[in-house]
């Protein structure tokens, strides 16, 4: 890597390390990790402006501003991968090699496990389906996000219903291991937080339950890996997957790291350059290939190689500052908006495991006589706070925490109900390492003041959203 690069990536790391020491002094008064978009304003429809205050870390964080610092520092130097002698290609090889391997650090990877770069959580889990083997059996709670609970799409899938304790999830995976016949290949999916209500799974205690029937297991960390530290060796788990955009690295990059051997079985999850090791033609018109056996089987054509760049620097920057840290700050965010939100008797705090569940800055809730859109609605243009409504591509357990049938229908996005009407949908609040105080008290004293007074302003809906009146 150039003198220039490296002297604009140290400069940046250096920033990292010294807000992460002072963080780790006063956990419980630390700054936030600087982020991008942290002095934006927004117009409010009562006149003025004010500090966007984003709280969807669920469904895409802010990047960090240390991940944005190290993308500009190298992308003077982009060049294509493994395909180049030029220098530049070399140093962007080099820098997408090492960005997997620090990927496999931060996820604390067994020295044979495999770090395969994707589009995100969505294509991992797809890419894991595409390359089970023949008569694999799946279990899957209902509970998953739609990421996990849909790809499954050619193999026996057995649908889990939703525990609602920590020691019910395990026995009720062990039961649905031991009754399994005839016992083949058989792969447990399982999310480490919920993106609804924010509660750790016992993913450890799965694990142990799974490879105790001669199952496997598949951890989507999406949700966890961004708020807590993430061990493939310590969890024991056999592949893990998450997102770059969630993790505070922008762009669409993702990861699936684990076990090689169902990997390097598979054909390759795309066909073409990248992929394939040696192509030659046969004496009979056709093509002879052989693939790689490394993750590049799986990594055909061009990479993305400053998303994947900027997942490595995520990494790094979240290591830096220190989990311990990181983590005593979320909670004391989280004991904000959880205490704020019981002093408010109109709002249900929707969970699985109650209360006292441990949990990352993800908290859903519903508003008695609020439609979730128009309340969402209003928390945007009367406070410039935003947050998610609808089912959160989990429709299955919304529905469950919401008490209505498994059946009934409902959509991502706000329902065609009207302001006031009841809907089968909830109200998402999320946030991480680049949240504010200030954002979630403001979030507070906003929930408290729609229910108390009511919305300022006229809402209608629009194509099955609720926006402002004009």
């Amino acid at each position: 890597m150039s003198a220039s690069l490296n002297a604009a990536v140290a400069t940046s790391v250096a920033s990292a390390s010294a807000s992460a020491s002072a963080s780790a002094e006063n956990p419980a008064c630390a700054e936030p990790l600087a982020v991008l978009g942290r002095d934006v304003t927004v117009p409010l429809v009562t006149g003025g402006e004010v500090t966007y205050a984003a709280l969807d870390y669920a469904a895409s964080a802010p990047a960090l501003q240390r991940v944005w610092d190290d993308v500009a520092a190298y992308a003077p130097y982009y060049g294509s991968v493994h395909r180049g002698a030029g220098y530049l290609s070399q140093l962007s090889t080099d820098l997408f090699e090492q960005s997997r391997a620090t990927v496999a650090e931060f996820l604390d990877c067994r020295p044979a496990d495999q770090v395969v770069f994707t589009r995100s959580t969505t294509d991992s889990l797809n890419l894991l389906a595409a390359v089970l083997p023949a008569g694999c059996q799946v279990f899957v709670f209902e509970t998953e996000h739609h990421a996990s609970l849909l790809p499954w799409t050619d193999a026996q899938v057995t649908y889990l219903n939703a525990p609602r304790t920590p020691d019910e999830a395990v026995a009720t995976l062990e039961r649905a291991l031991a009754d399994r016949e005839p016992y083949g290949p058989a792969l447990v999916c399982v999310t480490g937080a919920s993106n609804v209500t924010g509660e750790l799974w016992p993913v450890k205690e799965l694990a142990a339950a799974a490879h105790a029937h001669g199952a496997r297991i598949v951890l989507d960390a999406a949700q966890l890996a961004p708020h807590h530290p993430v061990s493939v060796r310590d969890l024991d788990v056999d592949w893990v997957a998450f997102s770059g955009h969630k993790l505070y690295a922008p762009f669409g990059s993702g990861v699936l790291a684990g076990r090689a051997d169902w990997l390097q079985e598979a054909e390759p999850y795309l066909a073409g350059g990248g992929a394939s090791r040696k192509v030659a033609r046969r004496a009979d018109g056709g093509v002879d290939v052989e693939w790689h056996t490394t993750a590049a089987r799986h990594e055909a054509g061009s990479p993305n190689v400053i998303g994947v760049y900027s997942i490595a620097s995520a990494c790094r920057a979240l290591q830096e500052a220190g989990f311990d840290a990181l983590v005593a700050r979320e909670r004391h965010l989280i004991a904000k908006v959880r205490e704020g939100l019981a002093d408010v008797p109109a709002v249900r705090v929707l969970s699985l495991f109650g209360d006292d569940a441990p949990r990352v800055g993800v908290i859903s809730f519903v508003v008695d006589g609020w439609n979730s859109s128009h309340f969402a609605a209003a928390l945007s243009a009367e406070y410039g706070i935003g947050v998610r409504d609808g089912l959160f591509c989990a429709h299955p357990l919304v529905r469950t925490l919401l008490g209505s049938e498994p059946q009934a229908q409902g959509e991502c996005g706000a329902p065609e109900a009207a302001p006031g009407e009841r809907s089968l949908n909830a109200i998402r609040v999320s946030f991480g390492a680049g949240t504010p105080d200030e954002h979630v008290e403001r979030f507070v004293r906003a929930v408290r003041e729609l229910v108390e007074d009511g919305a300022k302003w006229q809402y209608r809906t629009e194509e099955g959203r609720c926006v402002p009146a004009v």
